[in-house]
This record gives C-alpha cells, structure tokens and sequence, in this order.
C-alpha cells in the first residue's frame, strides 16, 4: 500500500469529531448550556437581543473550547461555582461585602484581584527559580500558581460584572471598559495561552520568560489600583454604552496577549540560540519548537486582532456615524496590524524563520504596546476616555 492511500485509508477509519467524544464530553456541554439558560433566566430584565446572543455564542465557544483542551474545564467549573457564591453573599446590597469574611478577604473582587496579583507574581519567582536550580518540582509549582491566579482574576471579573449592577442598573457594565479592568484581561489571556502551550509542547521552562510580562502588568495594574484609585467602578461614558464592547475588547485582547506571549518567547530562543549547548538552552524547548510557538501564537493574535479591528470599525459607524476616522488609537492598531501582516507573509511566502522573526516579534511588543498603553498616555482623541 503506498504512503497515500495508507494516509487515506487512516483518515476514513478514523472516527469522526463527535463520536470521539466522550460521556463527560456531552456532560459538560449540558452544564454549559444550563448556565447560559439559567444566566439569560435570571438576569433577562438586563439583557437584550445582542446580549443574548454574545451569551450563547460565547457559551458555544466554551463547550468548544472545553472539548479540545480539557483542562480549561475545571478551571470554568471552579470559577462559576466561587463567583456564584460569591454572588450570593453579596445578594442585593454591595455593602455586605464589609460584612462577610470570604467577600471581605478572599472573593469580592478587589480581593479576587488582589490575590491573582500576588500568586501571578509568586509564579513568576518558582518559574525563574526552578529555572536557575533546574528543578522541574519549583516549575510545577510555578504552573499551579499560574492556574490558581488565573482562577481568581476571572473570580475577580465575574463577581465584579455584579457589583457594577449592585450599584445601579445604569452603572452595570462588563469588566473591560477601562485601563484598569483590560488589564486584569491581559493577565488572564496571556496566562491561559501560556497555559495551553506549555501543555501541547510539554514547555514548562518557558514560563520564566512569559510571566515576566504578566508581572508587569500586575504592577501597573496595581500602582493605577493605589495610586490613581482606578479600581473603583464608573459609570461608562456614552461611547461605550454598546453591545460591541462586549466582543470587541475581548477579541483585541485575545490578540494582545498572544503578540506579548510571542514576544517572551522570543527572549528565550534568542538567549537560546545565542549559546545552544549552554545550561538555559538545555532546559528550553528546542529552537525548532519555540520557533513553531512563536509561528501559531501570532498567527492567533492575527487573526483575533483583525476580527476585532472590523468589529471597532463597525462600533465606530454606530457611535460616531464613520467607520474609519485616523484616530490615534485607530492609526497605531493599523500599524499593529500591518506589522505582523508582515512578520506572517515573510515567514510563510519567503521562508523566514529563526533569529529575525525572533527580534521582530520582540520589537512589535514595543509596537504593540504603545498602541495599547502609549496612544492613552501621550496621545488624544476619539478614545480618550481609556486615559491614565
């Protein structure tokens, strides 16, 4: 039999997507679906036609999302289960937080925050020492520490989702319409893209060099919390009192931390490269794999940020009656996009691999982080009100 038709015949043997799945597989898609029924049940009087939609659509990705990576499903069990009760302590009056020891320390938000920040850090010494003393035990204990923070920072989004609307219906809003709440989103986005490819590539190493940036943002995230005092929730301003919020800013987001984990690993193949047979290089996955991660985690954030520059076009046409206005904010995401349209046409048409892509991924984090933070913080226009 030659190559091609064993190739053929193992592919029409193979069973198809649905039957491989398991009992489990259709429970968790039955608990899914139950809590999108019960979240549009109880909450209809705040949802219209477009919320509903974004609720199960996004509770189709989940199922999705849950059947190709089974580990997310704990982690999504966990932080209904937590923010359900943390919800129901609360019940209609957000002063109760100062009287319930478990909102107060561990699971309001700001406490939810507050420990995603600590254990985000906390991971980020076991990767770097486990890296150092080349213990695989301090790097396990790094990867439960990312899951942990990860766990609480969407604790600490969903439970404020409620306190928005336990402070006035008008005031009720998703998490992610200011610099303070998206960066609590970058941290868990890129934290579970890590996630995800140190399981594929088996590339725990790597979590030294992808926290680093996570623990960034968990400072910034912190000085804007105690010194501007942006964790305290505000009414949206009018521009944002829209349903394309709801996808837009995730889809970005989705896009910017994919760029950022491409970035740190490309710290680590250029350090790598730079001396092969060195103690960090052996401890690293091989350039060829970390080469390939680079490759799939801008090729994801590509096609996120895409998706979700249309969608802020179509957002733009509704709130200021044009889809395109060469906004300072919209100038740089099209540099941003332009850019790694470029990195992804010169590897895929010319061959580029290794070393030059490696800087150039580098270099677009700057790039990508001034659109994200520097267009707030030295430019003006439509999107001033995400300002520092």
């Amino acid at each position: 039999m030659s190559v091609s038709s064993e190739y053929i015949a193992a592919n029409f043997e193979r069973p198809s997507f649905f039957k491989r799945l398991g009992w489990f597989d259709w429970v968790w898609a039955a608990l899914v679906v139950a809590g999108a029924i019960y979240a549009h049940t109880y909450y209809a009087a705040l949802m219209n036609s477009y919320t509903v939609g974004i609720l199960y659509g996004a509770s189709a990705a989940i199922i999705g999302l849950g059947w190709n990576w089974k580990s997310v499903r704990p982690l999504t069990l966990v932080v209904a289960v937590v923010s359900l009760f943390a919800i129901s302590l609360y019940g209609s009056d957000i002063a109760n937080a100062q009287h319930s020891f478990f909102l107060k320390y561990l699971i309001s938000s700001q406490s939810a925050i507050m420990w995603m920040s600590a254990l985000f850090v906390m991971a980020t010494f076991s990767y770097l020492f486990g890296l150092v003393i080349r213990s695989d035990f301090a790097a396990a204990v790094g990867t439960a520490l990312t899951w942990a923070a990860t766990t609480m920072g969407l604790i600490g989004l969903m439970v404020r989702w409620r306190e928005s609307y336990l402070l006035g219906p008008n005031i009720g809003h998703i998490p992610v319409s200011n610099l303070y709440e998206v960066f609590i989103l970058f941290s868990i986005v890129t934290a579970l893209l890590y996630l995800f490819y140190e399981q594929r590539y088996q590339a725990r190493k790597l979590g030294g060099f992808v926290l680093l940036v996570i623990s960034a943002a968990v400072a910034f995230l912190l000085w804007y919390a105690f010194d501007r005092h942006a964790n305290a929730i505000q009414p949206l301003v009018p521009a944002l009192q829209s349903y394309w919020m709801k996808i837009h800013v995730p889809a970005n987001f989705i896009g910017y931390g994919s760029f950022a984990l491409a970035a740190m690993v490309a710290v680590a193949y250029l350090l790598a490269e730079r001396n092969p047979q060195g103690a960090l290089a052996t401890q690293l996955p091989s350039l060829e794999q970390m080469d390939d991660i680079m490759h799939k985690s801008i090729a994801l954030g590509f096609a996120f940020f895409t998706v979700a520059t249309i969608l802020g076009a179509m957002w733009a046409a509704q709130a200021w009656g044009g889809y395109w206005s060469w906004d300072p904010k919209e100038t740089w995401a099209l540099i941003v996009w332009l850019n790694y349209a470029a990195w992804l046409h010169l590897r895929l048409t010319k061959g580029w691999r290794g070393r030059p892509l490696a800087w150039w991924a580098l270099i677009g984090l700057g790039v990508t982080t001034f659109a994200f933070l520097g267009v707030n913080m030295f430019l003006s226009g439509l999107h001033s009100y995400g300002g520092l």
